[in-house]
Parts: structure tokens; C-alpha cells; sequence
């Protein structure tokens, strides 16, 4: 067995208007069943999250916040990889009255047109902080910090390598994660830009694409992995460029 885990995105992907239907959520037991591992990977912050989808118990890790925080559904233990956002920061965007505003645990997320005022903000502030984008969504995390570096730390935890773990999703944010797993899948509803990442884009959107990719895995495994290898980055050579294996 190739593929031990499936890293899955929560809006647009797994969710639609934030639901779960219930044939997704049965086929999200199937793959279980098969014993491989279930990580959520979601911009959302995790107590939204838990409104939504109230059944997290059958994700093995939740990267939540982009990539700021992992979370540990058996144990209840959150792990935060990110530092809190500047009390500043968060103050003059109230200053400044950006509505919707909401902060997690290290995001800080609003909606466009927002993003103007934000990086004014950092600008005026001096601040190393980030803009990520996700469909109308704006995040505003710390530099370098992304649902791929969130990722990497839930498979550490859990002791699997990227080589052995399929992707998908479908927005803006999806891309640095969907890079780094042995095969990148995007939904049918996904944006351009991010069909053209994923190695395969499946039939179905939303749920339906998710399902799709399930049963492919249970049903065919290695076979599904060797139509769209993926390149992971590794390393680097002497001239900084650098250097791919194949997954």
C-alpha cells in the first residue's frame, strides 16, 4: 500500500456552504477502515471548525489556522507552530473598523476588499506577516507559514513521510500543501491555477470529487499514485537550485 494518509481541504473540497454530506462522511470511514490516516488541512480556525463539523473524531490530525496549529483529535491536544498575532496589529485593524475580523490562536482573517487596509497596515507597522488569499477569504498569518509547513508537522507527529500521502483541495491556499504530498489532486471545482498544480482533477466537485479519489485509493492504490507521479523538492545543489525525487 503506496498511499497511507489522505490530506484533505475543508471548504470548496470536502465541504460544501461548510457541510459534509453524508456520503462523504461515509466514505471518509471506508478509507479509514482500510487503516490508513486522515488529516484535515483548513484555513479555519479550529472552534469553527468544531461547529461545523462536529465528527472530527475521524480525522487522525487537523491542521488547522493554515498551517498555525495542529490538532490532535483523540487526545484533544493542540499544538501551536505560529506565535499569537501582534496585539497592535489586531488593534489598529479595530481601529481602522475591518469587518468581518476574526483571531485564532496565530490568524488573524477578514474578507476582501480588507486586504488593502491590512497591508497598510503591516507596511505601517513594520511587521513580517503574510496575506493568503482563499476565495474571498484574506489570512493573515506569519511569514513562511502555510498549510505545507502545517502539514509536515502533522505527518511528523504521526511518523509518515509526504511520499506516501495524497492531497486535495482546491483554492488559492491549496497549492503550497498540494506541492508538497506524493500526489496532488485538485476537486473538478477548483481554480485554474490550482488544476494546474494537482496532478489529477477529479470528475466530481466538492465531495463528490473526494469521494471519487476514495474509492480510487481503496479500489486501485499504487496503480492511481503511478498515473500523476509527483516531483518533491529534497534538497538543494551547489547553485541553489533544487534538486527533485520523484515521489
Amino acid at each position: 500500500m503506496y498511499a497511507l494518509a489522505l490530506a484533505t481541504d475543508y471548504d470548496g473540497t470536502l465541504a460544501e456552504n461548510g457541510i459534509v454530506s453524508d456520503e462523504t462522511r461515509a466514505a471518509l470511514g471506508r478509507l479509514k477502515e482500510t487503516g490508513r490516516k486522515l488529516i484535515m488541512v483548513t484555513g479555519r480556525e479550529l472552534a469553527d471548525l468544531e461547529s461545523v463539523f462536529p465528527e472530527l473524531g475521524i480525522f487522525d490530525k487537523v491542521v488547522a489556522e493554515n498551517g498555525a496549529l495542529v490538532y490532535t483529535p483523540a487526545s484533544k491536544e493542540e499544538r501551536i507552530l505560529a506565535p499569537a498575532p501582534p496585539a497592535e496589529f489586531v488593534d489598529r485593524l479595530m481601529m481602522r473598523k475591518i469587518a468581518p475580523l476574526s483571531m485564532g490562536r496565530s490568524v488573524v482573517a477578514t474578507r476582501e476588499p480588507n486586504e488593502t487596509i491590512v497591508l497598510e497596515v503591516i507596511k505601517d507597522l513594520g511587521l513580517e506577516l503574510e496575506i493568503i488569499f482563499n476565495k474571498g477569504a484574506v489570512m493573515v498569518l506569519p511569514s513562511g507559514v502555510n498549510k505545507a509547513t502545517g502539514l509536515a508537522a502533522a505527518l511528523e507527529d504521526l511518523g509518515l513521510s509526504a511520499h506516501n500521502v495524497v492531497g486535495i483541495g482546491d483554492a488559492e491556499n491549496d497549492h503550497a500543501f498540494l506541492r508538497a504530498v506524493g500526489f496532488g489532486v485538485a476537486v473538478a471545482n477548483a481554480l485554474p491555477k490550482v488544476r494546474e498544480t494537482a496532478g489529477h482533477v477529479t470528475n466530481g466537485a466538492r465531495g463528490a470529487g473526494v469521494r471519487e479519489l476514495i474509492e480510487g485509493l481503496i479500489s486501485h492504490d499504487a496503480a492511481l499514485l503511478d498515473t500523476a507521479r509527483q516531483r518533491i523538492e529534497i534538497g538543494a545543489d551547489d547553485g541553489s537550485g533544487a534538486v527533485m525525487h520523484l515521489s
